[in-house]
């Protein structure tokens, strides 16, 4: 076995390998605290024909008995990958994939799973780091290592890898991940933090990332094995030459053709004209010494080579896009709210030619998402969920369930707005919002963050701010860059960096930067986030022109939901044996009635006069008597030296003989029966909470009104 580590936040960060899964091509264990995961990585020998790209895949599972637990359900085994693990998969695979060398194009696979989960909420940034580990010790050509860590603010203090307990209390809460030169993937929020704030966040990361880094490189030296040689990939320089003469003009004049669609039809054409022209057999033997050898593909990459070149120089020496706009100008944005009559919020965003239309229904608390993780049970009343149907990209593919990238965009959407979500003491609902999105061309998810904001003011959610998020691209050649506001599906593809960043007026909520090179600047960063300030800014001025503040009535259709604070000693009277109480009002009112361990009842329903008429029988139920007061009563039980008067559902008084009547009486049945009626008024409360009644004081009381 081969160990190295280093200490952090007083704990040790532990990297070993050679004793478990010693047949993956690379396998380490990573520990820090309580926590362990154990990382492998593997890649397949021979290249699979054809294959023309890097086909990366990345799985972080988590074991339930790494928290002592038994999975739900009636297989009790792990099934499907939940949300968590899909987001973490994803959050692994983003900072590894732009270090590997184009070229290598064998079948690679990387399994971060989690065999003991402690409190130090790293689980998965432990899964970056042993990933990376892994690969960086394998043959496997990895241009790493990259190292992350979480890091949080508290109090306007910056802390590394907070645990659970603290995760609660942060103002920020970011995951940086980035090699010893610079910084790769970020990814969180924040309670609308400045940009100044987050840099200072990012630089207080890197400087943790460099040890990691460097503890990865010691064990590398200790235990790691030879990489794979990678052959440079071939061109055929003699058809890239003829294929870009071919299409120099017609490409350069499509290619700023502003519509989507428009341009890649025009596009398509110009491709197919250069495959006509040199998919022959003469072509094929005059340039590559075969005359069977089909050269599409050579000509496809010919051609994408050339467009990206092209989009990317224009961008660089004219600073115009492919649409025409200047690099920090954001195309055109409406905003339409309510249409959708039954619904209880609705709103369609359009920022060009992308298009997200957000509904929020409201619900109760027996709406809420009950989330079983290694945490334990958890209760989610704010969702989000990002769809993608095909039609939207102008495609045919066939319906499933969400991929990853839908649940990545739902996530990050969230992520944005849960920190202006009123609290459940405010705004008593469970909150869903759907976004489906009906066009897109760049950035859908930050189209879902307008949306959804729009979609709940619209629904009388009164946020603390409305949110807006758009995203930020890069072109970088050499020692220039220019940073591109606002940007294109085209300039996300062809671009080097996405960087998507959403907030309120006050501040940033939610931030995610993912690069396809190794790594940016501070200073770039920096830029962007100024440039995506002034964008973000300008979007919430177009919102606020079609709704200033949240609706002051929510939907006619949206259930109300009244709160009621009782004494927690009142709950058991109003749930009753069994439950028998409660059921008993929801039967009588229809009206939906959750009350929790404090004593907070929330009834819930679409007609007031029920949601009244349950609260008027709740309230009957938790009234307590007063002294002085009148009450009718039924004889519950007669004993010899009185009777026992029900003033109020289970309140019960002594009525004593000597204060049933005026005149002396011999038994108490001979004035009263058990189940009949009685006025008696309320003499006295011991501090015991015993109750005295008098019947005598109380006609005295009813003949003197009457006088």
């Amino acid at each position: 076995m081969t160990k190295v580590e280093i200490e952090i936040r007083g704990k040790k960060l532990i990297i070993e390998t050679g004793v478990m899964a010693r047949q993956a091509g690379g396998s380490v264990v990573v520990r820090f605290g309580d926590t362990v995961v154990l990382a492998t990585a593997v890649a397949d020998k021979k290249k699979k024909e054809g294959l023309d790209f890097f086909p990366l895949t990345i799985e972080y599972q988590e074991r339930t008995y790494a928290a002592g637990k038994i999975p739900g359900g009636f297989f009790k085994r792990e099934g499907r990958p939940s949300e968590k693990e899909v987001l973490t998969s994803r959050l692994i695979d983003r900072p590894l994939r732009p270090l590997f060398p184009k070229g290598f194009y064998h079948e690679t696979q990387g399994i971060a799973s989690v065999l003991s989960y402690g409190s130090e909420n790293v689980a998965d940034i432990l899964g970056i780091i042993g990933m990376s580990a892994a690969m960086h010790i394998s043959d496997v050509p990895f241009e790493g290592p990259v190292a992350a860590v979480r890091v949080g603010m508290i109090n306007g203090a910056l802390v590394i890898n907070p645990d659970s307990a603290e995760t609660e209390k942060l103002d920020l809460n970011l995951v940086v991940a980035g090699t010893a030169d610079a910084i790769i993937m970020v990814e969180g929020g924040g309670a609308e933090v400045s940009e100044s704030s987050l840099l200072e966040a990012i630089d207080f990361a890197h400087a943790e990332i460099k040890r990691i880094v460097a503890l990865q490189n010691e064990l590398r030296d200790k235990a790691g094995k030879a990489k794979r040689p990678v052959s440079p990939v071939e061109k055929n320089l003699a058809l890239e030459k003829e294929v870009r003469a071919f299409v120099a003009e017609r490409l350069n004049e499509a290619i700023t053709i502003q519509g989507k669609h428009q341009r890649q039809e025009a596009l398509d054409i110009i491709l197919g004209d250069a495959i006509k022209q040199f998919n022959t057999p003469e072509n094929s033997e005059r340039l590559s010494g075969d005359a069977g050898k089909d050269l599409t593909r050579d000509i496809a990459n010919a051609f994408d080579s050339y467009e990206k070149e092209i989009v990317r120089n224009m961008i660089l020496s004219k600073g115009v896009r492919s649409d025409g706009r200047k690099t920090s100008e954001i195309r055109q944005i409406s905003c339409n709210l309510g249409f959708l009559p039954r619904v209880h919020g609705s709103a369609l965003f359009i920022r060009g030619e992308t298009q997200a239309l957000a509904v929020t229904t409201l619900g109760t608390a027996d709406d809420e998402q009950k989330i079983d993780s290694l945490d334990g049970e958890m209760y989610k009343s704010f969702m989000l969920h990002y769809n993608f149907p095909p039609f939207s990209v102008g495609e045919v593919k066939p319906l499933r369930s969400p991929g990853r990238r839908e649940i990545g965009h739902g996530a990050l959407a969230e992520r944005a707005l849960k920190y202006v979500i009123p609290s459940k003491e405010v705004f008593p609902y469970t909150i869903r919002i759907v976004s489906d999105i009906l066009e897109s061309n760049g950035s859908s998810s930050m189209a879902t963050v307008c949306g959804a904001t729009l979609s709940m003011m619209d629904a009388g959610v009164p946020l603390s701010s409305p949110v807006a998020g758009i995203a930020m691209g890069l072109i970088k050649e050499g020692d220039k860059t220019v940073v591109l506001t606002d940007i294109l599906g085209l300039e996300d593809h062809l671009g080097d960096m996405d960087f998507k960043v959403a907030g309120s007026e006050k501040g940033i909520t939610a931030f995610q930067m993912d690069c396809k090179i190794s790594g940016v600047s501070r200073s770039v960063m920096e830029t962007a986030l100024e440039q995506a300030k002034s964008g973000r800014l300008h979007i919430l001025s177009k919102m606020k022109e079609a709704i200033a503040e949240p609706r002051t009535e929510i939907a006619k259709h949206a259930p109300r939901i009244y709160t009621m604070q009782i004494k927690k000693e009142k709950i058991r009277d109003v749930i009753g044996t069994g439950g028998k109480v409660i059921r008993g009002i929801i039967e009588q009112t229809g009206a939906k009635i959750d009350i929790d361990d404090s004593g907070l009842i929330n009834i819930a329903s679409a007609d007031e006069m029920a949601a009244q008429k349950a609260i008027e029988i709740i309230n009957g139920i938790i009234a307590e008597a007063e002294v002085g007061r009148i009450y009718l009563g039924k004889v519950k039980r007669i004993v010899d030296f009185g009777a026992f008067v029900e003033i109020m559902p289970g309140t019960e008084g002594l009525l004593h003989i000597s204060q049933i009547d005026e005149k002396r009486i011999a038994k108490v049945t001979d004035v009263l029966n058990e189940g009949e009626e009685v006025l008696v008024k309320v003499i006295e409360m011991d501090r015991t909470g015993k109750i005295r009644l008098s019947r005598k004081e109380a006609m005295r009381e009813k003949e003197a009104a009457k006088n």
